[in-house]
């Protein structure tokens, strides 16, 4: 059997110690016993040699499966390498452990227990341990057990394991490994029946790194937007996990510790899917994944996975296929074998696992021949604009944060039908309507409305690349009508978001025209507050139509300076 079958601190051991760990593989445990006198023994006397902790794990049919050197902690199975049963079971493992210190499991053990889900945790405390002549490790020998297990988050304790006194190993070779195992089971059924759990929705862990660059207060706004760009993905936020850092951690953005609480969340919720608030680089993401044994996806991923739903155009369904491309590229080194394992949902709509884990040649075809489809959407789109322009028909685009009420402006300006909803980019493809207007003289004259995409604070890159054809509606119109939600508490950021956005656009149209929406959903001091900041702003309520009189006298004295 091959060397690297021994797993842990291997340095310094001899190649007839390594072949006495390799045997390990040929013992067997009948079924229904946790462990035989004779297995118990060899271990400790190895681990008294060694003069380190051994571990051997076993499956349920008493086969032995990995061997390694060190603690349960520095010889654990990679969650990845786990049995994936779902959350309510165990994962059919047991491990076995002896170490020369007569002592009962450290807490780190019996973390790595739960991490595995592991049947059983049985420690062996030796005696008889000293030193030879020459030098080497007497032969120690099994004088008690410890035998830990997992317990139920319903437990009355609220622990996550429990440990037993100290038992002669005789003893411990007798109980009945198999009932034990049947009666966690059904407990850990009940519990996950009693969750309630809807498996057609991702399961969600947010994790939040507040950097010294980020204040308290937008670092919670931050957090709530994440929440709800989750839910609006289809997931259910189970709860959220943050941790402060100077900066970010280069491996796992967050530190050892953090990472660990995250993977007993993950397995003590059921957990399916982790959510960060930053984008993962792809080393970051792939370390993650290893560790948390559940897929992870960032921010970006969750605003891609929207766009993949939302596409309801084929121009849309472009758009969103190569942003997705463009993203996931650099990100397909080792990721083709964790999405198979790790399954669907949030992150893996779109282009899907297949086309994801074909070769990065076959990827980049792809990606030519989308990006010609979206140079040829965007001449035709040009073409359209072309026409309106000869038509000598003026174009007001309506901008702002996605959620802001867009939608329900121009519906409730032109009667038109754009689908609008409380959603985050309930709006993906660009829609034109047109609007009569009447001056003080009343003259009138048609313009025409478009309503855009959505913007968010830091709009990722792919999207913005990917959606130059749909943007460019932005900087082609003759005006610009930025919508703002006042009833949001971070609107005055939402505002800057979009500005931000709009300066990097390389042209922009000269008149531009403030309206605060949901008026009917604020209170009198904040709209006092919003007036003071910007008193040329026009503040309406589009789903009640609070406002449009002062809003169409706006629009029709910007039609004037156009």
């Amino acid at each position: 059997m091959p060397i690297d079958t021994i797993h842990g601190n291997l340095k310094g051991l001899k190649s007839s110690q390594l072949k006495q760990l390799q045997r390990l593989y040929q013992q067997a445990v009948p079924g229904d016993r946790l462990t035989t006198p004779e297995l118990a023994q060899r271990i400790a006397a190895l681990s008294t040699e060694l003069n380190q902790a051994v571990c051997v794990y076993l499956n349920r049919r008493g086969k032995v499966i990995r061997v390694g050197v060190g603690s349960p902690r520095q010889t654990q199975i990679p969650p990845l390498e786990l049995p994936r049963y779902g959350a309510e079971r165990l994962s059919g493992i047991r491990c076995l452990t002896a170490s020369p210190k007569d002592e009962p499991p450290k807490e780190s053990s019996l973390m790595a227990m739960v991490l595995q889900r592991l049947d059983a945790l049985v420690s062996f405390t030796l005696t008889g341990t000293g030193t030879t002549k020459r030098g080497r490790g007497a032969a120690g020998y099994v004088k008690n057990a410890y035998v830990a297990h997992l317990l139920p988050q319903t437990h009355p304790s609220h622990a996550y394991w429990l440990v037993s006194e100290s038992q002669a190993l005789e003893e411990v070779s007798q109980q009945d490994f198999l009932d034990l195992v049947e009666g966690l089971e059904a407990e850990f059924r009940r519990e996950f029946t009693a969750q309630q759990v809807d498996q057609s929705h991702d399961r969600v862990i947010l994790v939040g790194l507040q950097t010294s660059d980020i204040g308290d207060r937008p670092f919670q706004d931050r957090l709530t937007e994440l929440a709800r760009l989750v839910d609006t993905a289809g997931g259910e936020v189970l709860l959220t996990l943050e941790q402060k850092r100077s900066t970010p951690h280069p491996q796992t953005v967050v530190g050892t510790g953090k990472v660990e609480e995250i993977a007993l969340q993950v397995q003590t919720l059921g957990a399916n899917l982790v959510v960060f608030d930053r984008d993962l680089s792809p080393a970051q993401g792939r370390n993650l994944e290893r560790q948390l044994g559940v897929k992870v996806c960032d921010r970006t991923e969750v605003i891609l996975d929207i766009f993949a739903q939302r596409a309801q155009s084929r121009a849309g369904k472009l758009q969103v296929e190569l942003a997705q491309l463009e993203y996931l590229l650099p990100r397909l080194v080792g990721r083709g074998q964790a999405m198979s394992r790790l399954g669907g949902g949030i992150g893996t709509r779109g282009p899907g696992e297949t086309k994801l884990e074909t070769e990065r040649r076959t990827i980049q075809s792809r990606l030519s021949r989308l990006q010609k489809e979206v140079d040829q959407l965007q001449a035709h789109r040009s073409r359209m604009r072309s026409q309106r322009q000869r038509q000598d028909v003026p174009t007001f685009a309506i901008v702002g944060y996605t959620n802001a009420g867009k939608s329900t402006l121009i519906n409730a300006l032109t009667n038109a039908e754009v689908y609008a909803a409380d959603q985050l980019f309930a709006t993906l493809d660009p829609t034109t309507r047109r609007l009569t207007l009447t001056d003080e003289a009343f003259q009138t004259q048609t313009i025409l409305l478009t309503d855009t995409v959505g913007f968010i604070h830091e709009l990722p890159p792919a999207l913005v690349d990917a959606f130059r054809a749909t943007l460019e509606e932005v900087t082609e119109a003759d005006a610009l009508i930025h919508v703002v939600d006042l009833s949001h508490p971070a609107w005055q950021h939402q505002l800057e978001s979009v500005e931000k956005i709009l300066g990097e656009m390389p042209i922009m149209p000269a008149q531009a025209l403030l309206v605060f929406n949901k008026l009917d959903q604020v209170s009198s001091e904040a709209l006092q507050e919003a007036k003071l900041r910007h008193p040329n702003a026009v503040y309406i309520s589009a789903s009640d139509r609070l406002g449009f009189e002062t809003l169409r006298q706006r629009l029709a004295q910007m039609l004037k300076q156009l």
